[in-house]
Parts: structure tokens; C-alpha cells; sequence
């Protein structure tokens, strides 16, 4: 079993024990903090493999200062690191939060205050970020306030630097880190783990500023990417070959919810747990690294439609190609597709014709 006492004063750092540091000489120092969410990033996180989270972050050469699930230290212990940062004592190269931040009761913060502190962890948030040379958001919690602000929000939660997809947030619209970047929204709910180690070592390396960042803040490594890339089902979405319940093998979005074609992730081409995504599972995807998808305005699993026409078409697709391309395939779709698609199993298996030349 492995023992991680993960918050080692500054003195007893051995600088050089891994591979790769940053400019300075230094190992990248990082501050994981816990707010309004389920923890579901941090367990995600702990599924990294090839290699695993600690040999990661060791050949990055990120040490953990805390880690709320990971560290020893507690109590008094991590209120000391926690005030010798905020007095500069300490240096903090990667600020990490997890989970919404809780501006309720009436903008106070003390829905949730940080233990033995008497001090909202709102106002520990704001403190340390502007101690970090880099800010991060991670999950969709933290990016733009996630499952945490749906419905009435009666703990008024808001994401880092978002209020949903409004910029502003617990941090406010103008705050930079002290390396000059935008808080860094790792969304998703929960995170892919390689999305985090890929953040970090491109932080390490120095080599992510503004443009490495999408339009909400998200790393492009990943939101580069749709869902629908990659995606198992893609053979029958050619063809408009529906699944018209769960369990079936076909495409998942004219009728089931999928809003893959505009989900901003690489899940289907960066397996998780080395084989699986959501689509591959069976299930719909819901856009979870998009600000708002807790809420879309109707049940997850279904389409809602306009005159038949599914409302969440891909966004570089005009309805009037999709019309147009939807009817054509339909018209063109093989047996088979249509057969399969409302199957739980493939009952018609590609065919198979004699190669040219070969024997008649």
C-alpha cells in the first residue's frame, strides 16, 4: 500500500527527486482544494494509468502540497500551509479547485467554511489565487458552477471565473494568475484523468498560455476535439439509423439525447479506463463539459424536436443540409444498418464479397 505524506515543509523538499522540473530548478508546486462538489474529479483522477496519478505528477515533477483525499496532513497542519502562502512564505506554482464555490447566505460564503478557520472558503480561494501562478478549475463544478447551481441555487454557486456561461464568477471577470493567464476550466463531470496530467505538464513545460485555451477557458488539447469523433455508433449516424430505445446498437442522437456531435471532448478517441466512454457504455452523452449542461431544458435521454428536426443538430450544420442529408441517407441506408439499429446485438453482420481476381 502506498503512504503519501504529501505536504512536506519547503526545507525537506528534495528538489532534484524527479525527472523533470521547471526553469527554475524547482518542482512545480500544486494546492488541491475541495469545495461545493461531489469529489468525483479527485476519484476520476486517482484512475490515471500508464502510468498511474504518482509516477505522473513525479516524472512532470508536480508535488502535491495537499490534496484532500491524498494527504496526511490535516487541521492545524494544513492551516499553517494555507497562511504561509498567503504571506508569501510559501510559493504555489499550480492553484487546483475542485467543486463549485458557495457565495450564500446573501454573498457572505458561509454556507462553507473552511475547519478550524472561521473563514469561507470562497475568501481562502480568492487569497491564494492571487498567490498562484496559475489557477485551475477542475471538473465543470469548478470551471462554470455545474450540478451544484441547478435549480433554484440556493447555495448561489458560480464556477471560478464563470457563472454559468456568463464570465464573472467567484474570482471576477479580470482576474489573471500571476503568470498572466485566465483561470484554466479543466471541464468535465467528472474529468477524464489525463486531461489534469496533460494541464499540468504543459504548465511545467511552460507551455500554455491564452491560445492553448478555448473560448470558455478550456484546455484545447482536449476541447479541440467533439465526442462524435471516434465515436462507435458513427457508421449508423451516416445513415440516420436511429436507436429508438436505450439498450439498442443504434445512433443516439435523432431520438435519445446524444449531443455528442457538439460536446467539446475527446472521450471516444482518450478511452477512459483504457477501453470505455459513455457512448460505448450505452448511454447518451449530455455535453458535461459545456457550462449549463445540468440544466438543457428537457429529460437528458431524449430529443426534443421542431417539426421532426432534432433541436441539437451539429453546430457547423445548417437544418437545412441536415434535412437534406437526413433524407438522403434514410433513402440509402443498407439493410442491415436498419436492422441492427433497433437490435440490442448485431443480428445482420456485414457481408462479405470474394476479393478481384480471386476464384469464381
Amino acid at each position: 500500500m502506498w503512504s503519501c505524506p504529501l505536504f512536506v515543509p519547503a526545507e525537506e523538499v528534495d528538489i532534484h527527486a524527479t525527472a523533470n522540473t521547471d526553469e527554475g530548478g524547482q518542482e512545480m508546486k500544486v494546492l488541491w482544494l475541495q469545495s461545493g462538489g461531489c469529489g468525483g474529479c479527485s476519484m476520476s483522477l486517482l484512475c490515471a494509468e500508464g502510468p498511474d496519478l504518482i509516477s505522473a505528477l513525479e516524472l512532470a515533477g508536480i508535488r502535491l502540497l495537499w490534496h484532500p483525499s491524498l494527504s496526511e496532513a490535516s487541521a492545524h497542519e494544513l492551516v499553517d500551509l494555507l497562511e504561509a502562502i498567503v504571506a508569501g512564505n510559501e510559493p504555489l506554482d499550480i492553484l487546483c479547485i475542485e467543486g463549485s464555490l458557495l457565495r450564500g447566505p446573501h454573498r457572505t460564503g458561509r454556507f462553507h467554511v473552511l475547519a478550524g478557520t472561521d473563514v469561507p472558503m470562497i475568501d481562502w480561494v480568492r487569497r491564494l489565487a492571487a498567490k498562484a501562478r496559475y489557477c485551475v478549475g477542475v471538473g465543470t463544478c469548478a470551471a462554470f458552477g455545474g450540478v451544484t447551481t441547478a435549480g433554484p441555487n440556493p447555495t448561489d454557486a458560480c464556477g471560478l471565473q464563470y457563472d454559468g456561461s456568463q464570465k464573472g464568477g467567484a474570482l471576477g471577470v479580470g482576474y489573471r494568475s500571476l503568470e498572466n493567464l485566465p483561470v484554466v476550466n479543466i471541464a468535465g463531470c467528472p474529468i477524464h484523468p489525463n486531461w489534469v496530467i496533460d494541464t499540468f505538464r504543459l504548465l511545467a513545460a511552460g507551455e500554455m498560455d491564452a491560445s492553448a485555451l478555448d473560448e470558455f477557458g478550456r484546455p484545447r488539447l482536449y476541447a479541440d476535439h467533439l465526442v462524435h469523433h471516434g465515436c462507435p455508433r458513427n457508421e449508423f449516424y451516416e445513415y440516420k439509423a436511429s436507436a429508438q430505445e436505450h439498450s439498442q446498437l443504434g445512433c443516439l442522437m435523432e431520438h435519445l439525447g446524444c449531443l455528442g456531435t457538439q460536446a467539446h471532448a475527446d472521450c471516444n478517441t482518450r478511452l477512459w479506463n483504457g477501453a470505455g466512454s459513455c457512448i460505448r457504455g450505452g448511454y447518451a452523452c449530455i455535453n458535461c463539459t459545456a457550462p449549463e449542461f445540468e440544466e438543457p431544458g428537457h429529460a437528458f435521454q431524449y430529443t426534443p424536436k421542431i417539426a421532426g428536426i432534432p433541436v441539437g443538430l451539429p453546430t457547423d450544420m445548417p437544418k437545412a443540409w441536415f434535412v437534406a442529408l437526413s433524407s438522403l441517407a434514410k433513402a440509402a441506408t443498407p439493410e442491415r444498418l436498419k436492422r441492427n439499429a433497433v437490435a440490442d446485438h448485431t443480428v445482420v453482420p456485414p457481408g462479405g464479397k470474394a476479393p478481384r481476381g480471386g476464384k469464381n
